[in-house]
């Protein structure tokens, strides 16, 4: 016996797509570039009879092909497909407009700077030095230290802190101590400079400038953010491991010490260290605080001592005669200063990877 399949198959094929959905187009792969070009040329033409603008350019061509590719895709591939691509080409686009600064910025800094990237710049101070020559060691030599006292400073207190407000914290004082971590959060950094003026005013006396004012200045910037980085790490930690460690009968301090900080260890340290990134190219409180001086000191508790962001500040907005070499040894000391917050960004992802819980 046979059973004749052609009439069935037949019925099959000339029912309606399901759900009343048609079958729609598709765009060739040329059409997306194709219209690119086509828009940049169109728009190019226009503006050369009116005049060129690169800015004008730039967003007419993104306009001009958003709408064309957004009717063109209406057409042949239905709304759905179109309003898709719609949302790519605005997404792509304000992408392409937050990069386009950040790479200005850092071919602006490396073209400038690398004139001055040689071993006198490293090497040595400007004590004596009038118009070229010298370096910014005593500079580099500040910030590092005047960094490392501010950490030393605030990464116990921001750590105990959010320990307190996750593991102990209840009623209006870790309600208070919240408000006031978030005022700190947003405070401008020259408040923190003043406050250290004051703080030194009051306590050495008047005109006191010193590398460790400008510590204290930076802790009160750092703080806040690494009470936040750790509040949010251990919040992450489950509950379960806490409760493992009560029902052997551990401690909540030795809990707290040999369970819930190990687990977060990666986050906290990755954290800690983008809070040094933070502040470490801070200017205006290290320039009210700290002032600047040409001379090499180790001394953090005696007199002015230089640092990065206050030497390309000064060295660009008070150039002496002749003004380009104060302007290369300004431009080389923020290349320096990026490299080091990118250095600080990349141990912070070596910590985040070394630290993290390891999983079969």
């Amino acid at each position: 016996m046979t059973v004749d399949t052609s009439k069935r198959q037949d019925q099959v094929s000339d029912l309606p797509p399901p759900g009343g959905l048609a079958i729609q187009g598709q765009l060739p792969r040329w059409a997306v570039p194709g219209g690119l070009a086509a828009s940049a040329v169109v728009v190019g033409l226009v503006l050369a009879a009116i005049g060129f603008s690169v800015g004008l350019f730039v967003v007419g061509t993104v306009v001009l092909f958003a709408v064309g590719l957004y009717v063109a895709s209406r057409q042949v591939e239905g709304s759905r497909k179109a309003t898709d691509r719609l949302v790519t080409v605005v997404v792509s686009s304000a992408f392409g407009l937050a990069v386009i600064p950040l790479l200005s910025v850092i071919y602006t800094v490396v073209s400038l700077g690398m004139v001055r990237f040689d071993g006198e710049f490293f090497n040595s101070s400007m004590r004596g030095v009038v118009g070229e020559g010298g370096g910014a060691y005593h500079a580099i030599v500040g910030t590092l230290l005047i960094t490392a006292l501010a950490a030393l400073m605030s990464i116990p207190v921001g750590l105990l802190t959010a320990v307190y407000l996750v593991e102990y914290g209840k009623g209006r004082l870790a309600k208070a101590i919240t408000f006031f971590v978030d005022v700190m959060t947003g405070i401008p950094s020259i408040v923190a400079g003043l406050f250290a003026v004051a703080l030194f005013t009051y306590l050495v006396g008047p005109g006191a400038r010193l590398g460790f004012a400008g510590s204290v200045a930076l802790s009160v910037l750092m703080i806040p953010v690494v009470v936040r980085a750790t509040e949010e790490m251990l919040k992450i930690v489950p509950n379960e491991l806490r409760e493992a460690s009560f029902a052997l009968g551990v401690p909540k301090w030795r809990t707290i010490l040999k369970v819930v900080i190990p687990t977060s260890i990666a986050g906290i340290a990755s954290g800690i260290t983008l809070a040094i990134a933070r502040v470490i190219g801070e200017t205006a409180p290290l320039l009210v605080a700290v002032g600047l001086t040409t001379a090499l000191s180790f001394n953090p508790f005696d007199g002015r001592m230089a640092t990065l962001p206050v030497f390309a500040y000064l060295s660009y907005a008070t150039p002496g005669v002749p003004r380009e070499p104060y302007l290369e040894r300004a431009w080389t000391a923020a290349l320096v200063l990026i490299i080091i917050v990118m250095l600080l960004n990349l141990l912070a992802r070596l910590i985040a990877r070394v630290f993290a819980p390891k999983s079969r």
